[in-house]
């Protein structure tokens, strides 16, 4: 693993792209995106995350020579059947933004009690060593919490506003630092696993 220190962090999305970027530069990596190397961003035609998460990986990983790390994830309200779900950025209709998504959302929940407003984040990720890797490290996170009556904070991104953490009911994921919402999120958790696998690799 030592020769493989440059990585290509398969997102366009800026909020995943600083936590996760956060992490491997901390170990010495050099983090990529799919801009600078002239990467487009494949459509998402999956069902499921880990669709999603191996679709992105598999379009990196053949446009460039270095390791590729995807990801794919969402939030997932069973009230909703859970919805929205690999819609999560589109919830509102292709192009919406985070506030668009979010004010949907809480207009679905709206007169719902507490108990019906749980919710959870779905993460998957991949990282391929290689265009043609047929054994990809796969790891999955889950984040639950509950949705919010109104959005708080300023922090993080997507739907972090209207989340409230379990065990942390008093305050949104968007009111937590980049540091503390590594060690509890969906994403963090999904990461820590991943990092375990590939030091198993090196050993």
């Amino acid at each position: 693993m030592a020769t493989a220190r440059k990585l290509l962090i398969a997102t366009s999305n800026a909020g995943k792209r600083r936590e996760l970027e956060s992490a491997f530069a901390a170990l010495g990596w050099e983090c990529i995106g799919p801009d600078a190397l002239g990467i487009d961003s494949p459509e998402e035609t999956g069902a499921t995350f880990l669709e999603n998460a191996l679709l992105k990986a598999r379009h990196g990983a053949g446009r460039c020579d270095t390791w590729v790390l995807a990801e794919d994830s969402g939030l997932c309200v069973p009230a909703l059947d859970g919805a929205p779900g690999v819609y999560s950025a589109r919830f509102a209709g292709d192009g919406a933004s985070d506030a668009e998504n979010l004010t949907l959302l809480l207009q679905r929940l709206e007169g719902l009690a507490p108990s019906q407003r749980q919710a959870y984040f779905v993460c998957v990720m991949i990282l391929l060593r290689g265009p043609r890797d047929p054994d990809p490290l796969v790891t999955r996170g889950v984040w639950r919490g509950t949705i919010a009556q109104q959005a708080r904070g300023v922090g993080g991104f997507g739907y972090d506003p209207i989340f409230l953490p379990q065990g942390r009911e008093g305050s949104s994921a968007a009111e937590m630092s980049l540091e503390e919402k590594l060690q509890e999120s969906h994403r963090g958790r999904a990461l820590r696993q991943l990092l375990a696998e590939m030091q198993l690799e090196s050993v």
